[in-house]
């Protein structure tokens, strides 16, 4: 098989597969990896995730270095569903690779040190993010108020029109934006209190601030600001 420009990654026992038919069911997908891979070594798992952001790869990893370079070697531009693949390996070791080295402290080390990394890249994000034009908080705190009048007229109030309050209800957030990172965004806004995510829900998280006059501003500024990949609904919270 042909090679790829190797602006090599460090060896290690995970392969990084990408360019992949993103059309393939995820458990389709992992079983015929685990086969196709299987041959040139113990595969000890596969990973592969449905979200827009991680479609069209996955990750191999094998109980060996050794496994994986083989797999790279003889695996380059094989042809799968239709496409061929490209592979490298992994910029990072993988959970299983780190327990079996260092044992359940080092896994520990291991993760506490990826989500700080997750953590940190997402207030990078948030900083960068296209700054909103901000308007007085005076006149924001008029224009829901009229809205809502005409609303309650035909007897339903659709969220976006709901009365200004001192909390806001973030919805549509991608999976795996987490608390630091909303706090980079809204915290920006004056009166920020803090922000409370759902684990059972992480599509949705709730900012509070000490006014109605702080959660004006920060709805106004980042409705429908872009996060990950998806634009997210901000509305005030139901009272």
């Amino acid at each position: 098989m042909g090679s790829v420009d190797e602006d090599e990654t460090k060896p290690s026992a995970t392969v990084y597969v990408r360019s992949i038919d993103e059309r393939v069911k995820i458990p389709i997908l992992i079983e015929t990896l685990r086969e196709v891979f299987g041959e040139f070594g113990n595969v000890v798992d596969v990973i592969a995730k449905k979200s827009v952001k991680r479609k069209g790869q996955a990750f191999v990893i094998y109980d060996s270095e050794e496994s994986a370079q083989d797999a790279i070697d003889e695996l380059q531009g094989f042809e799968i569903f239709g496409k061929q693949i490209y592979l490298e390996f992994a910029r990072t070791r993988s959970d299983a690779t780190v327990l079996k080295e260092e044992g359940d402290e080092g896994l520990e080390s291991h993760k506490e040190h990826r989500l700080a990394e997750k953590e940190r890249k997402q207030a990078i994000e948030a900083a960068n993010a296209k700054p909103v034009k901000r308007v007085a908080a005076e006149e924001l705190a008029e224009r829901p108020a009229k809205s809502t009048k005409s609303a309650q007229a035909g007897g339903v109030v659709p969220d976006e029109y709901l009365p200004p309050n001192k909390v806001l209800l973030l919805r549509d957030l991608p999976e795996d934006y987490g608390q630091a990172g909303l706090t980079a965004i809204f915290s920006r806004f004056p009166g920020f209190k803090e922000v409370r995510t759902a684990p059972a829900r992480p599509d949705i998280a709730f900012v509070e601030y000490e006014d109605e006059s702080g959660a004006i501003m920060a709805k106004e500024a980042t409705g429908g600001m872009t996060l990950g990949d998806k634009a997210i609904r901000v509305t005030f919270q139901k009272q």
